[in-house]
């Protein structure tokens, strides 16, 4: 059965080869191509975000008023609030961690046993007094075991990106997407945000800190001719997952 999994694998992870060579094969000397624009809500494997929401309370007004009761403010302002809306982030992460263990276990033990009396003169008589009676059996055994691991990573980014409003949320929060894509020569340089903000968290200008997105999604990536030469090749991939050392 391991035999078969191993060649559907195989077999797959050639095709995949293929595609991916007759594509680059296709595109020697042209850039890598933009994405096109589109609805993010209805490209491939979206799904709209459900949370916990509180009841819902309904508008009231009060005579000769004209504030709401579920207002949050008394003047109209351009902050983004409504599906379609465009908004600002500013991503800013500035991340770095470094931990370091050191683990070392040892054990040694020592074990010996005897036989006297009646047994031990037979067993004497029977080697001949090459075997000692009293220390028929001796077990002698050692384990050691010593780890070292460290941890050393620093990340920095800091860029902003125009985001669209997809979803508004029964209590009010926004459900955001943004994604830029630039290209410098044969490079293409992604920028994905996603995430839930709170309309009160956008400030005067339009504009929002990533720090204050829940269920933040930030993908900053590539691809083009210097991605794909940093990147192994499917072989070396394949055979990286099917070796055991």
């Amino acid at each position: 059965m391991n035999l078969i999994k191993l060649a559907a694998l195989l077999t797959l992870t050639a095709s995949l080869a293929a595609c991916s060579t007759m594509d680059q094969l296709a595109s020697v000397g042209q850039a890598p191509p933009l994405t096109a624009i589109a609805d993010p809500t209805t490209t491939a494997g979206y799904q709209p975000v459900h949370m916990p929401m509180p009841e819902a309370i309904a508008d009231t007004y009060q005579p000769n008023s004209l504030y709401r009761t579920s207002a949050k403010g008394f003047f109209k302002d351009e902050r983004a609030h409504r599906i379609g809306d465009i908004l600002t982030v500013m991503v800013t992460i500035d991340d770095s961690a470094q931990i370091a263990n050191t683990t070392q276990t040892g054990r040694n033990s020592t074990n010996s046993a005897g036989m006297g009396g009646i047994f031990g003169v037979a067993v004497d008589n029977i080697s001949g007094g090459s075997i000692n009676p009293s220390a028929m059996i001796d077990f002698d055994s050692g384990l050691t075991n010593r780890g070292n691991g460290s941890v050393n990573r620093s990340e920095s980014l800091e860029t902003s990106v125009a985001a669209v409003v997809t979803q508004v949320l029964p209590n009010g929060n926004l459900v955001i997407e943004g994604r830029q894509e630039v290209r410098v020569n044969f490079e293409v340089r992604d920028l994905i945000v996603a995430g839930i903000v709170r309309p009160s968290d956008i400030q005067a200008n339009n504009t929002i800190l990533s720090s204050k997105i829940a269920e933040a999604r930030i993908s900053y990536g590539g691809r083009g001719q210097i991605t794909n030469m940093q990147q192994p090749r499917y072989g070396q991939q394949a055979m990286d997952a099917i070796l055991p050392f």
